[in-house]
């Protein structure tokens, strides 16, 4: 099994309507409950042990957005976790990228789920936790899952409340998720076009992309996430700004403004206005995963960035003008880890899953035995086999990882490179702010220097007024 031959995921609009809506729904509903979602709010916990299960029909449900991997998780977890609990079917509803947080957490704020696994940007977990929305499964964990199989950040991003800090793991922390699906951008280039060998740093990049774009009309140099939605503009411009040496905030003191704009920073935006945005389609100033990936299939890009969980899709000779076969696009299309220049920090993405706190006791049992299940070394090797993006170490490094596509070795060696972002309940807040300005500075709304400066000035307003202190790391 594979991925379904989809170039990726649904555009995604701005979703400042939705995400205000929901915040006044959660905002109603936990001060009807005498709670602020503060630190005084906790996560309710699992039992060490799963309890008993039931024999009688389950469906197990998941909830996630509309894209390749939430379609093979369903038809894996059918054929393989039905071995083991042929009376349970798995389902895992899907909605638009752009609905996604909304649709999870206005069923938290109504303390009522359809769903019984729901599944989390890392970034959701803070939000989720100090509303109690999910459980809090460290016992579980402790008892169930050998967590020394795991590059010890994955398990930090994927379930770790309050966050460590990059690259590390509180052990004392509290733990409310697990890894699902790993991901982080890799960086797709035209073999035919720029030659075998990848740019080595962001500057070379740039000068290889110039050139091709010189040399190749009609074709752009440079393809990446512009839109103001998700988190499409946000990680564009935070993924320069940790490659140009800047930092997005002082976790421990909560700084952002004269963090993020500081000199480096100011590079990072001028690089991605000044210099990598000429080199980019007209048009594509709101462009996310699907444009991107059409860019690429379409043969209308040098270099390009995306997930790699979405990018299964660009070697089906269906949707490509590279070649008829799979082998023809290898050919003219290679995959690498993006270029490093003052640091080689690389984008987290990927997400875990946790179980509802308001799902019944049988089917939070199995989902918790769901996920003792999908976490064993054979069952990791299995999903990598079939598209997934696994995280134990041992799957991450096996044969059935490594040579299921061409991209997953970006990956594995990208693992020990990844930078979140902030790790806070105020989370939604920070990415509309950062996603708004940077892609009105794409689009020549506001000045770089202004844009950047608008930033730090509104995100240092959200965390100030939260009254919160320290956490989030990075």
């Amino acid at each position: 099994m594979r991925y379904p031959t989809r170039l990726g995921r649904l555009s995604v609009p701005r979703r400042k309507v939705q995400l205000a809506a929901a915040a006044m729904l959660v905002a109603t509903t936990m001060a009807a409950c005498g709670q602020d979602g503060g630190a005084g709010a906790s996560a309710p916990k699992a039992p060490a042990t799963i309890p008993e299960l039931t024999k009688d029909p389950l469906t197990l449900s998941f909830i996630w957005f509309d894209w390749p991997p939430a379609h093979a998780l369903e038809a894996f977890a059918n054929a393989e976790y039905a071995k083991e609990r042929p009376n349970v079917t798995v389902k895992v509803k899907t909605v638009p990228n752009a609905n996604w947080h909304d649709a999870m957490f206005t069923q938290f704020a109504a303390h009522k789920t359809d769903f019984d696994i729901p599944i989390l940007d890392s970034q959701h977990i803070g939000e989720a936790v100090t509303n109690g929305n999910i459980l809090d499964i460290t016992d579980f964990v402790k008892k169930n899952i050998d967590v020394k199989a795991y590059n010890p950040y994955l398990l930090a991003a994927y379930g770790q409340f309050p966050q460590a800090e990059t690259g590390k793991r509180d052990e004392n922390a509290s733990l409310y998720g697990l890894p699902l699906l790993g991901d982080t951008w890799t960086m797709i280039y035209r073999k035919d076009l720029i030659g075998d060998k990848p740019p080595q740093t962001w500057d070379e990049m740039i000068s290889v992309a110039e050139k091709c774009q010189a040399d190749n009309p009609g074709v752009s140099g440079l393809a990446f996430h512009q839109a103001n939605g998700s988190d499409a503009a946000a990680v564009t411009y935070n993924t320069v700004n940790g490659v140009y040496g800047g930092n997005l905030w002082d976790s421990k003191t909560r700084k952002i403004e004269g963090v993020l704009n500081d000199a480096a920073g100011q590079e990072a935006m001028d690089v991605l206005v000044n210099k990598m945005k000429p080199l980019t389609a007209k048009g594509s100033g709101n462009w996310f995963i699907d444009e991107v990936n059409a860019a690429v299939a379409q043969g209308k890009a040098c270099i390009a960035f995306n997930w790699i969980a979405a990018s299964g899709g660009l070697l089906d000779p269906k949707q490509s003008t590279l070649g008829t076969t799979r082998e023809q696009i290898l050919d003219k299309l290679g995959f690498a880890t993006l270029p490093s220049q003052k640091t080689n920090l690389v984008p987290l993405g990927g997400m875990g899953m946790h179980v509802s706190a308001y799902s019944s006791e049988t089917n939070q049992a199995e989902a918790l035995n769901f996920m003792k299940w999908f976490e064993q070394a054979d069952i990791q090797k299995k999903w990598a086999a079939a598209g997934g993006v696994p995280s134990r170490t041992d799957a991450l490094e096996s044969p059935e990882f490594l040579n299921a596509q061409p991209f997953n070795k970006v990956y594995t060696d990208s693992v020990p490179r990844m930078r979140d972002m902030w790790n806070v309940p105020e989370y939604a807040r920070l990415v509309d702010i950062e996603n708004t300005n940077v892609n009105a500075a794409l689009n020549g709304a506001k000045k770089p220097k202004d844009a950047l400066d608008d930033i730090a000035k509104e995100q240092q307003g959200v965390l100030d007024s939260s009254g919160r202190k320290g956490g989030g790391g990075l």
